[in-house]
């Protein structure tokens, strides 16, 4: 059961020890029992939830380190531009994914156990909007001679063109629409997406000489057999921009019953100004909850011409409406209806608060049964009634159906892919197949990311991208594709980070030197372990009495009143400063990995546990054991806050 507010914020340990945790370990006995133990420190790297979380698998941690200014950046670049760079070499786009991600790193941030997450997603916008604002541009890499077709310029394609560029393959972009961004751009609102920052994120891609070819769809301009023969490697990134209809009767051919994604689009291009004076959106997730919040700012004009119906403007993709009618607008009555009560819905908690706040009338726990029609074949109400969830299947409830007077109803109940043109790649789904290594089974040469394998996320897309032009890497330099990591993510890495501070390790002659031990040898990372692509590091790992309660830095929103929507398309997430991003990257625990703090040093009652040489020390290389002393007692394991530090080598 969640704890209520006010218990968070009168009662600061509410969450720190288990029921009944309320005296003190008595710490002597081990002192004096263990030394027959035979086991000493060891330090273990392992990836926290954060990361583990990420779908794209940004190293959080890594970066939130830079930000509170434990890990230093080499010399000659700055703390912010090292943060980026850490950042980036997962997801090339951090103002945007800042901004709408739906933070599933949060959701497993440890430090929900000791007061509430670490604002990453609020840390994450700081860091794109201030690389965008310093001109931060990315470097491909040394040119390999080889071409690869990326088909689709939305996330996981220009993920792709990002991480072949930085790999050195040529890259050559595919896109239908005129623009790239993909759902980033025709899916998303602008006053969640500003589309200057968009811009500026996709483009720092493009100078990577990226080339483009745009209003080009491959199935209809250029054939695929055209492309398999001018390319080396393709990567299907095509996403799902068909939306999905309802399933009742009357759906199918009425004319203002509309997908979520056309409706969307429609707006996003500029061409839909207003909407009908009834609206009922059928969803629960974060498409849903964008469609009735645009339904209200652009609300409806009273006395409308049959040529200025919304419908029309969705449906046929190039008629427009006038912008001067916008001048008689009004606002409209919008409907969310939810299979799922509000606590279950798909779409994140302060989206559903924020469609609240601006006067949308969300219907939870309800399933559409019927689209009732006029004697013209449009729809003019919605037959719904109660329901209960089986799993994912809604059970009516008899006896409360009940009819939703309509002008314009709006299907955001999935979406599916279009694959006219390009039926031989397409499985039953209308999707494409992939394989573990994100490669099209059968087809050698081609690869898939993104909503095309599977609609998910748009971190989801991004990290599918990374993990197909790792595959594409591979199969260009024919190579032996390589088992992925049990936690595939973007990791720290000692032996990177050692020699980006100039101190690899020696190389190491089997014929020199005593090899029995390497405690005094230069040529290993002594008692270390990096167990990070195997296992994630849970808050009963850690030493939770260490930190203090301390509340999350929130972002402010300007979420306008159902008496404020109508035309209000300005951004309404308000971005943290340096010193709050600062502040909030303070918040993080580290979990996994030494974050410095000297507990071990200090309350080791041998004094076996010594910090290295600050000429030797880096980060994750903080603290070494002499084992001549070490007696085994446990204790710098107990009081490691992160736990970095657990007894091993021995037995």
């Amino acid at each position: 059961m969640a704890t209520p507010t006010e218990t968070m914020k009168s009662n600061l340990n509410f969450r720190r020890f288990e029921d009944g945790e309320n005296e003190w370990d008595d710490w002597s006995e081990k002192i004096f029992a263990q030394d027959s133990s035979h086991k000493c420190p060891t330090y273990i790297h392992k990836t926290p939830p954060c990361q583990g979380s990420c779908p794209s698998g940004e190293d959080i941690r890594g970066w939130l380190a830079i930000g509170r200014g434990q890990e230093k950046p080499p010399e000659g670049v700055d703390w912010q531009e090292y943060m980026f760079r850490r950042s980036t070499d997962a997801n090339p786009f951090p103002a945007m994914m800042g901004r709408v991600c739906p933070a599933p790193c949060q959701d497993g941030c440890n430090r929900n156990d000791v007061d509430d997450f670490v604002g990453i997603n609020a840390v994450e916008q700081f860091i794109g909007d201030n690389a965008i604002a310093k001109g931060y541009k990315f470097e491909a890499g040394a040119d390999t001679g080889k071409k690869v077709a990326v088909i689709g310029g939305g996330p996981a394609g220009m993920a792709a063109a990002y991480q072949l560029r930085r790999k050195g393959h040529a890259v050559t972009l595919f896109e239908e629409n005129a623009e790239l961004g993909g759902m980033m751009r025709y899916g998303i609102p602008e006053y969640r997406i500003p589309r200057d920052k968009l811009n500026m994120e996709l483009q720092r891609i493009v100078d990577m000489g990226v080339e483009l070819r745009l209003k080009t769809r491959v199935g209809r301009e250029v054939s695929i057999q055209q492309v398999e023969k001018d390319f080396d490697a393709i990567l299907w990134a095509l996403g799902c921009q068909s939306g999905r209809g309802l399933p009742v009767d009357g759906w199918e051919g009425t004319p203002n019953c509309v997908s979520g994604v056309a409706f969307l689009k429609a707006f996003n291009e500029g061409r839909m100004k207003v909407t009908a004076d009834k609206v009922i959106c059928i969803g629960g997730g974060d498409t849903s909850i964008d469609v009735v919040s645009v339904a209200r700012r652009l609300g409806h004009v009273k006395h409308e011409n049959p040529t200025d119906r919304p419908e029309l403007v969705v449906r046929d993709g190039y008629v427009a409406h006038d912008t001067a009618i916008t001048a008689a607008a009004q606002g409209s009555d919008v409907t969310l209806t939810s299979l799922f009560v509000k606590d279950k819905m798909m779409a994140a908690e302060h989206e559903v608060s924020d469609a609240l706040t601006e006067g949308v009338t969300i219907l939870d726990g309800v399933m559409p049964l019927q689209v009732i029609k006029g004697e013209d074949g449009r729809a003019t109400a919605l037959k719904i009634c109660d329901c209960t969830m089986d799993g994912m299947t809604p059970i009516p409830t008899e006896g409360t159906e009940r009819i939703l007077e309509a002008d314009l109803i709006v299907s955001a109940i999935g979406q599916g892919g279009d694959m006219e043109g390009l039926e031989e790649m397409a499985n039953a789904k209308n999707l494409i197949d992939a394989d573990k290594f994100f490669q099209v089974p059968g087809k050698p040469g081609h690869f898939v990311a993104g909503d095309i394998v599977r609609p998910h996320l748009l971190t989801t897309a991004i990290g599918q991208a990374s993990v197909a032009a790792d595959s594409i890497d591979h199969y260009l330099k024919h190579e032996q594709l390589e088992k992925r990591p049990k936690v595939d993510v973007h990791h720290f890495n000692l032996l990177r980070k050692l020699h980006e501070a100039g101190l690899d390790p020696e190389s190491f002659d089997s014929n020199v030197g005593d090899q029995r031990g390497t405690s005094e040898s230069k040529f290993a990372v002594h008692n270390y372990e990096d167990r990070s692509e195997q296992e994630v590091i849970g808050s009963s790992d850690l030493f939770l009495g260490h930190f203090q309660y301390v509340p999350r830095i929130e972002r402010t929103e300007d979420v306008p009143t159902a008496e404020e929507v109508l035309g209000h398309f300005h951004e309404r997430l308000n971005p943290l400063t340096e010193e709050q991003a600062v502040a909030e990257t303070k918040r993080c625990m580290s979990c996994g990995m030494c974050f410095e703090c000297d507990n071990c040093v200090i309350f080791c009652p041998q004094d076996a546990v010594f910090r290295v040489k600050k000429n030797n020390s880096t980060t994750g290389r903080y603290v070494d054991t002499d084992y001549t002393r070490c007696i085994g007692c446990h204790i710098c394991s107990d009081v490691c806050p992160t736990g970095y530090i657990q007894m091993g080598l021995g037995e």
